[in-house]
């Protein structure tokens, strides 16, 4: 059974910009280089929840040959024309939305949409032959936690079916504050928090310390909207009882902010 990730995804299009910022995600790269040894090869697919993508009722990206959502500003002229050809699986798509149906918490194919940042910068990174057949499933506008650690219980099932179940945002994501003396001192809280409740927690009290995530120190420094930290909720929910691993951490990004990632349930060892 694979295990499932929370990977903070860096900065934009940062794979295709790394001789403009050099050395600056070097750390963050090497952690998701060694993902797919930690999970013994490719996956038969991989279930990217990002971000980036929410809707009123959960989406599923049920296209063959994604497209490219540009979802950023202010970046090199060619970071618009990037591709990342993975293929998409309307197969994994239509298994998505009947397990979230018969958990009674819906949800809605989505045929046109494509690729945004926090799925394509990682995955370059992880599989940059772009060969790994990928979903993107939507966050749920309103952000209640419940109901995203519910989502990722009713997903639980696929990986035992061989699909790397990902949830890819920032665990400190206050861009206004970003470099900040402000930054370095809520993304150290709030990580410290957050580590304590993943790894050291028994699973129950972790869930219920996730529920009520706004009330750890400096929460709303960290997240004054949590859509990149929502997808670390069906992170824990299709991984509910098995323990977390930091698997990147450091307290230089983007100068002095405190960022991680983690692994629910054990590596799979094998070739990568």
């Amino acid at each position: 059974m694979l295990p499932t990730y929370f990977i903070s995804h860096g900065g934009g299009p940062w794979p295709w910009m790394k001789d403009q910022m050099p050395g600056l995600m070097d750390r963050l790269e090497a952690s998701l280089q060694d993902i797919p040894r930690q999970i013994g090869g490719k996956p038969e697919a991989v279930l990217m929840i990002s971000g980036h993508w929410e809707a009123p009722t959960p989406a599923v990206m049920a296209h063959p040959q994604p497209p490219m959502v540009y979802d950023y500003s202010g970046f090199p002229p060619h970071t618009y024309q990037i591709r990342y050809a993975a293929p998409g699986s309307p197969v994994l798509a239509a298994r998505v939305k009947a397990l979230l149906d018969e958990a009674g918490l819906g949800a809605e194919l989505d045929g046109t949409r494509g690729f945004d940042h926090g799925m394509f910068a990682p995955m370059a990174v992880l599989y940059p032959a772009a060969d790994v057949p990928t979903v993107q499933l939507s966050l749920r506008s309103g952000y209640d936690p419940e109901f995203h650690l519910a989502m990722g219980r009713a997903l639980a099932t696929l990986r035992s079916e061989g699909i790397l179940i990902i949830g890819s945002g920032l665990s400190y994501h206050n861009l206004r504050q970003m470099g900040r003396a402000a930054a370095a001192q809520a993304s150290a809280a709030f990580d410290a928090w957050l580590r304590e409740t993943l790894v050291d927690f028994a699973p129950d009290q972790r869930s219920e310390r996730l529920r009520r995530w706004s009330a750890a120190p400096a929460a709303r420094e960290a997240h004054p909207q949590e859509d990149h930290l929502l997808p670390l909720m069906v992170a824990v929910g299709a991984a509910e009882q098995e323990p977390a691993t930091v698997v990147y951490h450091e307290s230089t990004f983007f100068g002095n902010v405190t960022v991680s990632s983690y692994r629910f349930g054990d590596s799979v060892p094998g070739p990568a």
